[in-house]
Protein backbone atom coordinates (compact mmCIF):
# COMPACT_ATOMS: atom_id res chain seq x y z
CA UNK A 1 0.00 0.00 0.00
CA UNK A 2 1.32 3.62 -1.08
CA UNK A 3 1.83 6.41 1.63
CA UNK A 4 -1.06 8.24 0.45
CA UNK A 5 -2.99 5.24 0.28
CA UNK A 6 -2.07 4.80 3.59
CA UNK A 7 -2.67 8.59 4.57
CA UNK A 8 -6.14 8.32 3.13
CA UNK A 9 -7.65 5.06 4.92
CA UNK A 10 -5.95 6.42 8.41
CA UNK A 11 -7.92 10.06 8.24
CA UNK A 12 -11.20 7.63 7.21
CA UNK A 13 -10.96 5.98 10.42
CA UNK A 14 -9.95 9.42 12.47
CA UNK A 15 -13.34 10.06 14.80
CA UNK A 16 -15.97 12.85 13.19
CA UNK A 17 -14.46 11.29 9.67
CA UNK A 18 -17.03 11.83 6.82
CA UNK A 19 -16.08 8.42 5.35
CA UNK A 20 -19.35 6.61 4.29
CA UNK A 21 -18.03 3.07 3.83
CA UNK A 22 -18.62 2.68 7.45
CA UNK A 23 -21.53 3.79 10.00
CA UNK A 24 -21.12 7.49 11.82
CA UNK A 25 -20.85 6.26 15.70
CA UNK A 26 -22.88 8.34 17.94
CA UNK A 27 -22.43 9.08 21.36
CA UNK A 28 -25.68 10.88 23.48
CA UNK A 29 -25.52 12.84 26.73
CA UNK A 30 -29.06 13.36 28.53
CA UNK A 31 -31.76 10.98 28.65
CA UNK A 32 -34.83 13.50 28.82
CA UNK A 33 -37.46 14.08 26.31
CA UNK A 34 -34.38 15.65 23.76
CA UNK A 35 -31.96 12.88 24.75
CA UNK A 36 -34.40 10.86 23.56
CA UNK A 37 -35.89 12.21 20.93
CA UNK A 38 -32.17 12.16 19.43
CA UNK A 39 -31.65 8.65 20.27
CA UNK A 40 -34.62 7.76 18.40
CA UNK A 41 -33.51 9.80 15.13
CA UNK A 42 -30.35 8.10 15.12
CA UNK A 43 -31.65 4.70 14.92
CA UNK A 44 -34.10 5.22 12.64
CA UNK A 45 -30.79 5.80 10.26
CA UNK A 46 -29.57 3.04 8.33
CA UNK A 47 -25.57 4.51 7.96
CA UNK A 48 -25.22 5.26 12.13
CA UNK A 49 -24.61 3.16 14.89
CA UNK A 50 -25.46 4.78 18.60
CA UNK A 51 -22.08 3.41 20.48
CA UNK A 52 -22.80 5.07 23.58
CA UNK A 53 -25.11 6.64 26.23
CA UNK A 54 -24.39 8.96 29.34
CA UNK A 55 -26.69 10.05 31.70
CA UNK A 56 -27.25 10.37 35.47
CA UNK A 57 -30.13 8.50 35.53
CA UNK A 58 -28.98 4.81 36.35
CA UNK A 59 -32.16 2.48 35.91
CA UNK A 60 -32.81 4.69 32.33
CA UNK A 61 -29.99 4.34 31.19
CA UNK A 62 -29.54 0.53 31.78
CA UNK A 63 -32.89 0.49 30.49
CA UNK A 64 -32.43 1.90 27.19
CA UNK A 65 -29.15 0.09 26.70
CA UNK A 66 -30.57 -2.94 26.93
CA UNK A 67 -33.56 -1.89 24.86
CA UNK A 68 -31.54 -0.85 21.93
CA UNK A 69 -28.22 -2.97 22.81
CA UNK A 70 -26.12 -0.04 23.44
CA UNK A 71 -22.54 -1.04 24.38
CA UNK A 72 -21.36 1.70 25.66
CA UNK A 73 -23.20 2.82 29.39
CA UNK A 74 -21.78 5.73 31.29
CA UNK A 75 -22.92 7.88 34.10
CA UNK A 76 -20.22 11.03 33.48
CA UNK A 77 -20.27 12.64 30.37
CA UNK A 78 -16.25 13.00 30.70
CA UNK A 79 -16.01 8.92 30.55
CA UNK A 80 -17.82 8.33 27.73
CA UNK A 81 -15.79 11.12 25.62
CA UNK A 82 -12.38 9.19 26.34
CA UNK A 83 -14.18 6.75 23.97
CA UNK A 84 -11.89 6.87 20.58
CA UNK A 85 -14.74 5.23 18.50
CA UNK A 86 -17.03 8.49 18.45
CA UNK A 87 -18.04 10.10 15.22
CA UNK A 88 -20.40 12.21 16.59
CA UNK A 89 -21.85 13.62 20.31
CA UNK A 90 -25.41 14.63 20.48
CA UNK A 91 -25.95 16.96 23.61
CA UNK A 92 -29.34 16.75 25.15
CA UNK A 93 -28.99 18.57 29.18
CA UNK A 94 -29.67 21.28 31.09
CA UNK A 95 -28.07 24.15 28.96
CA UNK A 96 -25.52 25.38 32.13
CA UNK A 97 -23.40 21.80 30.75
CA UNK A 98 -24.31 22.61 26.78
CA UNK A 99 -20.97 24.52 26.89
CA UNK A 100 -18.25 22.35 28.71
CA UNK A 101 -19.72 19.14 26.77
CA UNK A 102 -19.88 20.30 23.51
CA UNK A 103 -16.44 21.84 23.68
CA UNK A 104 -14.72 18.86 25.07
CA UNK A 105 -16.45 16.57 22.22
CA UNK A 106 -15.38 19.00 19.53
CA UNK A 107 -11.95 19.50 21.07
CA UNK A 108 -11.95 15.60 21.48
CA UNK A 109 -12.38 15.07 17.08
CA UNK A 110 -16.26 15.01 17.15
CA UNK A 111 -19.33 16.71 15.85
CA UNK A 112 -21.58 17.72 17.96
CA UNK A 113 -25.21 18.00 17.63
CA UNK A 114 -26.44 20.43 21.20
CA UNK A 115 -30.18 21.10 22.13
CA UNK A 116 -31.40 24.46 22.12
CA UNK A 117 -30.48 27.35 23.62
CA UNK A 118 -27.03 26.94 22.13
CA UNK A 119 -25.90 28.29 25.74
CA UNK A 120 -26.46 30.75 28.28
CA UNK A 121 -24.83 33.67 26.94
CA UNK A 122 -23.77 34.80 24.04
CA UNK A 123 -19.92 34.83 24.79
CA UNK A 124 -20.45 31.25 26.24
CA UNK A 125 -22.50 30.42 22.40
CA UNK A 126 -19.15 31.87 20.77
CA UNK A 127 -16.96 29.73 22.83
CA UNK A 128 -18.50 26.94 21.42
CA UNK A 129 -19.26 27.99 17.86
CA UNK A 130 -14.69 28.97 17.98
CA UNK A 131 -14.24 25.64 19.08
CA UNK A 132 -16.33 23.96 16.27
CA UNK A 133 -14.70 26.13 13.85
CA UNK A 134 -10.70 25.55 15.88
CA UNK A 135 -11.98 22.14 15.01
CA UNK A 136 -13.09 21.77 11.94
CA UNK A 137 -16.18 19.86 13.06
CA UNK A 138 -19.54 20.12 12.20
CA UNK A 139 -21.93 21.89 15.00
CA UNK A 140 -25.76 22.14 14.61
CA UNK A 141 -28.46 23.27 17.39
CA UNK A 142 -31.75 21.30 17.46
CA UNK A 143 -34.22 24.17 15.65
CA UNK A 144 -36.50 21.31 15.16
CA UNK A 145 -39.57 24.02 14.79
CA UNK A 146 -38.05 24.82 11.14
CA UNK A 147 -38.95 21.02 10.29
CA UNK A 148 -42.75 21.70 11.24
CA UNK A 149 -44.58 21.01 8.23
CA UNK A 150 -46.70 24.66 8.68
CA UNK A 151 -43.30 26.07 8.50
CA UNK A 152 -41.41 24.34 5.40
CA UNK A 153 -44.92 24.82 3.77
CA UNK A 154 -44.50 28.48 4.35
CA UNK A 155 -41.13 29.26 3.64
CA UNK A 156 -41.87 27.94 0.28
CA UNK A 157 -44.93 30.42 -0.37
CA UNK A 158 -42.84 33.22 0.85
CA UNK A 159 -39.70 32.44 -1.10
CA UNK A 160 -41.75 32.45 -4.35
CA UNK A 161 -42.80 36.02 -3.36
CA UNK A 162 -46.29 35.82 -2.68
CA UNK A 163 -46.61 37.57 0.36
CA UNK A 164 -44.07 40.38 -1.40
CA UNK A 165 -42.06 42.56 1.04
CA UNK A 166 -42.90 41.35 4.49
CA UNK A 167 -42.86 44.39 6.73
CA UNK A 168 -44.51 43.41 9.76
CA UNK A 169 -44.04 40.22 12.40
CA UNK A 170 -45.32 38.62 15.28
CA UNK A 171 -43.95 35.78 16.77
CA UNK A 172 -44.94 34.09 20.82
CA UNK A 173 -44.93 31.17 22.73
CA UNK A 174 -47.63 31.32 26.06
CA UNK A 175 -48.58 29.13 28.43
CA UNK A 176 -50.81 29.37 31.46
CA UNK A 177 -49.49 27.28 34.06
CA UNK A 178 -46.40 26.07 32.39
CA UNK A 179 -43.53 26.31 34.25
CA UNK A 180 -41.23 23.61 33.79
CA UNK A 181 -40.75 22.59 37.38
CA UNK A 182 -40.94 25.35 39.55
CA UNK A 183 -38.08 24.72 42.37
CA UNK A 184 -35.68 23.19 39.01
CA UNK A 185 -32.93 24.21 37.37
CA UNK A 186 -35.53 26.12 34.82
CA UNK A 187 -35.67 28.77 37.26
CA UNK A 188 -32.32 29.22 38.03
CA UNK A 189 -30.63 32.09 36.51
CA UNK A 190 -26.94 30.80 36.65
CA UNK A 191 -28.27 27.39 35.46
CA UNK A 192 -30.46 28.01 32.32
CA UNK A 193 -29.63 31.54 31.47
CA UNK A 194 -33.35 32.98 31.68
CA UNK A 195 -37.19 31.77 31.63
CA UNK A 196 -39.62 31.36 28.83
CA UNK A 197 -37.69 34.16 26.86
CA UNK A 198 -34.26 31.66 26.43
CA UNK A 199 -36.25 28.42 26.73
CA UNK A 200 -39.32 29.48 24.42
CA UNK A 201 -38.58 32.76 22.86
CA UNK A 202 -35.43 30.52 20.74
CA UNK A 203 -37.91 28.50 19.10
CA UNK A 204 -39.94 30.77 17.64
CA UNK A 205 -37.76 33.85 17.10
CA UNK A 206 -35.46 31.16 15.11
CA UNK A 207 -39.21 30.42 13.60
CA UNK A 208 -39.50 33.95 12.79
CA UNK A 209 -36.31 34.45 11.85
CA UNK A 210 -36.15 31.63 9.09
CA UNK A 211 -39.14 32.33 7.45
CA UNK A 212 -38.33 36.22 6.60
CA UNK A 213 -34.79 34.91 5.42
CA UNK A 214 -32.35 35.91 8.08
CA UNK A 215 -32.29 39.44 8.22
CA UNK A 216 -30.30 41.09 10.79
CA UNK A 217 -31.50 42.53 14.00
CA UNK A 218 -30.53 46.27 14.64
CA UNK A 219 -31.38 46.54 17.76
CA UNK A 220 -33.95 45.62 20.56
CA UNK A 221 -36.05 46.74 23.16
CA UNK A 222 -37.59 44.36 25.73
CA UNK A 223 -39.38 43.82 29.25
CA UNK A 224 -39.49 40.99 31.46
CA UNK A 225 -41.66 40.22 34.09
CA UNK A 226 -42.02 37.90 37.21
CA UNK A 227 -45.42 37.69 38.81
CA UNK A 228 -46.62 34.67 39.50
CA UNK A 229 -43.56 32.38 39.60
CA UNK A 230 -42.26 34.10 42.32
CA UNK A 231 -45.31 33.41 44.15
CA UNK A 232 -45.43 29.86 43.73
CA UNK A 233 -48.00 30.30 40.69
CA UNK A 234 -48.14 28.66 36.89
CA UNK A 235 -46.05 25.32 37.82
CA UNK A 236 -46.66 22.73 35.11
CA UNK A 237 -48.27 19.95 36.39
CA UNK A 238 -47.26 17.85 34.16
CA UNK A 239 -43.27 18.59 34.88
CA UNK A 240 -40.98 16.77 37.37
CA UNK A 241 -37.60 18.22 35.88
CA UNK A 242 -34.69 18.14 38.15
CA UNK A 243 -35.29 19.76 41.22
CA UNK A 244 -32.53 22.03 42.81
CA UNK A 245 -33.95 24.03 45.16
CA UNK A 246 -33.89 26.92 43.45
CA UNK A 247 -35.48 29.76 44.41
CA UNK A 248 -37.71 31.84 41.17
CA UNK A 249 -34.89 33.64 39.77
CA UNK A 250 -35.81 34.42 36.06
CA UNK A 251 -38.42 35.91 34.63
CA UNK A 252 -42.41 34.56 33.62
CA UNK A 253 -43.04 36.84 30.76
CA UNK A 254 -40.91 38.55 28.39
CA UNK A 255 -41.79 41.09 25.15
CA UNK A 256 -39.19 42.44 22.93
CA UNK A 257 -39.65 44.60 19.85
CA UNK A 258 -37.08 43.83 17.43
CA UNK A 259 -35.52 46.38 14.93
CA UNK A 260 -34.63 44.69 11.22
CA UNK A 261 -31.87 45.87 8.63
CA UNK A 262 -34.71 46.01 5.78
CA UNK A 263 -37.05 48.27 7.65
CA UNK A 264 -39.28 45.67 9.31
CA UNK A 265 -39.50 45.06 12.58
CA UNK A 266 -40.70 41.84 14.37
CA UNK A 267 -42.53 41.56 18.00
CA UNK A 268 -41.73 38.35 19.96
CA UNK A 269 -43.90 37.74 22.97
CA UNK A 270 -42.79 34.49 25.60
CA UNK A 271 -44.27 33.45 28.83
CA UNK A 272 -44.28 30.34 30.98
CA UNK A 273 -47.09 31.78 33.01
CA UNK A 274 -49.95 33.67 32.66
CA UNK A 275 -53.67 34.03 33.57
CA UNK A 276 -54.72 33.37 29.68
CA UNK A 277 -56.58 30.55 27.40
CA UNK A 278 -55.57 27.22 29.42
CA UNK A 279 -54.32 26.03 26.20
CA UNK A 280 -50.07 25.80 25.28
CA UNK A 281 -49.95 28.08 22.28
CA UNK A 282 -47.27 29.09 19.90
CA UNK A 283 -47.05 30.90 16.39
CA UNK A 284 -45.95 33.33 13.85
CA UNK A 285 -48.18 36.24 11.98
CA UNK A 286 -47.04 38.04 8.99
CA UNK A 287 -47.71 41.09 7.30
CA UNK A 288 -46.36 41.24 3.43
CA UNK A 289 -47.08 43.80 0.79
CA UNK A 290 -48.87 41.18 -1.37
CA UNK A 291 -50.64 39.13 1.16
CA UNK A 292 -50.30 37.80 5.08
CA UNK A 293 -50.06 34.69 6.66
CA UNK A 294 -50.44 33.26 10.39
CA UNK A 295 -49.60 30.01 11.80
CA UNK A 296 -51.29 29.08 15.20
CA UNK A 297 -50.55 25.77 17.08
CA UNK A 298 -52.42 24.96 20.06
CA UNK A 299 -51.00 22.35 22.23
CA UNK A 300 -48.73 21.20 19.73
CA UNK A 301 -51.11 19.92 17.12
CA UNK A 302 -49.46 20.04 13.48
CA UNK A 303 -52.99 19.77 11.43
CA UNK A 304 -54.87 22.63 9.92
CA UNK A 305 -52.45 25.33 11.30
CA UNK A 306 -51.66 27.46 8.69
CA UNK A 307 -53.75 30.29 6.90
CA UNK A 308 -52.39 32.36 3.83
CA UNK A 309 -54.62 35.70 3.57
CA UNK A 310 -54.59 36.93 0.27
CA UNK A 311 -57.19 38.93 -2.62
CA UNK A 312 -59.17 37.02 -5.11
CA UNK A 313 -61.10 38.94 -7.82
CA UNK A 314 -60.48 41.77 -5.80
CA UNK A 315 -62.11 40.15 -2.87
CA UNK A 316 -60.42 39.39 0.86
CA UNK A 317 -59.82 35.25 0.72
CA UNK A 318 -58.31 33.03 3.17
CA UNK A 319 -56.38 30.03 2.29
CA UNK A 320 -56.15 26.88 4.59
CA UNK A 321 -53.24 24.59 3.22
CA UNK A 322 -52.96 21.08 3.67
CA UNK A 323 -49.64 21.07 5.73
CA UNK A 324 -47.72 17.72 5.23
CA UNK A 325 -46.31 15.99 8.29
CA UNK A 326 -43.89 17.83 10.07
CA UNK A 327 -40.01 16.39 10.04
CA UNK A 328 -39.37 17.49 13.95
CA UNK A 329 -36.08 15.89 16.01
CA UNK A 330 -35.50 12.86 13.69
CA UNK A 331 -35.67 16.09 10.45
CA UNK A 332 -32.82 17.66 12.31
CA UNK A 333 -30.75 14.60 13.17
CA UNK A 334 -30.63 13.76 9.61
CA UNK A 335 -29.62 17.08 8.75
CA UNK A 336 -26.84 16.65 10.73
CA UNK A 337 -25.89 13.36 9.35
CA UNK A 338 -26.10 14.63 5.79
CA UNK A 339 -24.02 18.11 6.49
CA UNK A 340 -21.28 15.44 8.21
CA UNK A 341 -21.62 13.05 5.63
CA UNK A 342 -21.60 15.87 3.00
CA UNK A 343 -17.95 16.98 4.35
CA UNK A 344 -17.90 21.26 4.13
CA UNK A 345 -18.14 21.09 7.60
CA UNK A 346 -16.95 24.65 7.99
CA UNK A 347 -20.48 26.13 6.46
CA UNK A 348 -22.21 24.06 9.75
CA UNK A 349 -20.43 25.64 12.87
CA UNK A 350 -23.52 26.72 14.35
CA UNK A 351 -23.37 30.55 13.63
CA UNK A 352 -27.53 30.33 13.45
CA UNK A 353 -27.77 29.53 16.97
CA UNK A 354 -24.93 32.06 18.52
CA UNK A 355 -27.17 34.92 16.68
CA UNK A 356 -29.72 33.54 18.84
CA UNK A 357 -27.67 33.86 21.65
CA UNK A 358 -26.59 37.32 20.88
CA UNK A 359 -30.17 38.65 20.15
CA UNK A 360 -31.33 36.99 23.96
CA UNK A 361 -28.58 38.60 25.33
CA UNK A 362 -29.43 42.02 24.26
CA UNK A 363 -33.25 41.26 24.66
CA UNK A 364 -32.41 40.54 28.55
CA UNK A 365 -30.13 43.51 28.77
CA UNK A 366 -32.72 45.99 27.03
CA UNK A 367 -35.03 44.91 30.26
CA UNK A 368 -32.65 45.62 32.60
CA UNK A 369 -31.49 48.72 31.52
CA UNK A 370 -35.04 50.01 30.41
CA UNK A 371 -33.44 51.45 27.19
CA UNK A 372 -33.29 49.95 23.37
CA UNK A 373 -29.69 48.38 22.96
CA UNK A 374 -27.94 47.76 19.61
CA UNK A 375 -27.64 44.21 18.25
CA UNK A 376 -26.09 44.57 15.07
CA UNK A 377 -22.43 44.81 16.20
CA UNK A 378 -22.51 41.84 18.36
CA UNK A 379 -23.89 39.53 14.93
Amino acid sequence: MSAATTSVAAQSEQPGSSDSSRPLRVGIVGLGFAGNAALQGFLALPDVEVVALAGLEKDRLAELGKQHSIPGLYEHWEDMLEREDLDAVSVATPTQLHAPIAIAALQSGCHVLCEKPLARTGDEAQSIVDAAVNANRVLKVVFNHRQRGDVTLLKRHIDSGALGRIYYAKAHWLRRNGIPGLGSWFTNREMAGGGPLIDLGVHVLDMALHLLGEPRVLSVSASTFAELGPRGLGGASYSAKQVVGSAYEVEDLATAFLRLENGSVLTLETSWATYRDPSDHFGVTLFGTDGGAEIAVKNYQNEDTLRIYTDVAGEPAVVRPVVPRSGGHAAVVRDFVAAIRGGDWSSHVGRDGLARARIIDACYESALKGTEVAVVDRL
